[in-house]
């Protein structure tokens, strides 16, 4: 597979997190919280396990413990954004969510004991002014819907975080789908404990989980894992910041769902922490040296003309 193609496919990964955020909001139209990320991630197991069938019994201790692990705080993700998006609107919601890419680096650094670097303290603040204007400037205190999405994007930060510390300890495929059933069975639990499971009554509905399940859980990390080999951690993770627009596209198209100036102004805030949490420092330092060294031409065309006259 060539760089361009990959990094196509991881286009369309991130397109389909961006349509998760619609399908969330009509999914609980008539499904409670628990009760959707249990169908969703139920029709994500069945599928993934129906692909990769011969390799589900390739597994030991370590693969099984970590999947329950982290299947609790992926569980934990989604119930914080979920809970989230029932007063915030869409296009928000992805916003906040993409928060994700700027507590990477800070989990990392609390976990390690040593303090994040300029780069990372630098995306940090940009991306509270960003909220800040994104949530309304008129008011310095966050809605409980905002707070429990930036709550959602610290716990996927801490999920990113864990697996990268595991992955080597575990093997990958079986890991992937036994996380999704586990997450499946104790949203379940919590379901029935909490609320009252039952299946979609809607056509639009049933359309919400199946495109959750098989399109932004399945097909995503999959197609994820797959095209991640062939592409830079750089590309991969530029095209990845592109998922709260797509966020906005598609409740502009389900709903006419539109932002006003301040929240697009926040969202272009949010929207620069991300990339600057991404460009690595090579990439900043090859940009810095083409800089200078067209400034040094620049000057030296200035000495020459200067000269002649």
């Amino acid at each position: 597979m060539s760089q361009h193609k990959a990094d196509l496919i991881l286009v369309l990964v991130t397109m389909f997190w961006g349509s998760s955020y619609i399908f969330m909001k009509i999914g609980m139209e008539s499904l409670a919280v628990f009760n959707l990320i249990a169908l969703r991630f139920l029709v994500a197991f069945v599928a993934a396990a129906i692909l990769f069938f011969r390799v589900l019994g390739k597994f030991d201790v370590a693969t099984m413990v970590f999947s329950m692990i982290q299947s609790v705080l992926l569980l934990g993700v989604f119930s914080f954004i979920m809970y989230g998006m029932k007063t915030v609107s869409t296009s928000k919601a992805g916003f906040l969510v993409s928060l994700t890419v700027v507590f990477v680096p800070l989990v990392h650094a609390c976990i390690v004991k040593k303090l994040p670097g300029r780069r990372a303290l630098c995306g940090t603040l940009i991306a509270l002014l960003g909220i800040y204007v994104l949530t309304g400037s008129a008011s310095i205190g966050l809605s409980a819907g905002s707070v429990f999405l930036i709550i959602g994007a610290l716990f996927n930060a801490i999920y990113i975080e864990f697996t990268g510390r595991i992955i080597h300890c575990v093997n990958l495929i079986p890991f992937s789908i036994y996380q999704m059933g586990f997450v499946a069975v104790v949203a379940f639990v919590f379901s029935a404990a909490f609320e009252r499971p039952h299946l979609p009554d809607s056509a639009s509905v049933w359309i919400s989980v199946l495109g959750l399940g098989l399109l932004c859980s399945a097909a995503g990390y999959l197609l994820q894992a797959a095209a991640q080999r062939y592409t830079t951690s750089l590309h991969a993770g530029l095209i990845f910041t592109l998922e709260p627009i797509f966020a906005v596209f598609f409740a502009f198209l389900a709903d006419g769902e539109q932002m006003s100036f301040h929240e697009y102004v926040g969202a272009v805030l949010v929207l620069a922490s991300l990339v600057i949490m991404e460009l690595k420092p090579r990439f900043l330092q090859h940009i810095k040296g083409g800089f200078r060294a067209r400034i040094t031409q620049i000057k030296t065309k200035f000495s020459r003309f200067v000269a002649k006259i």
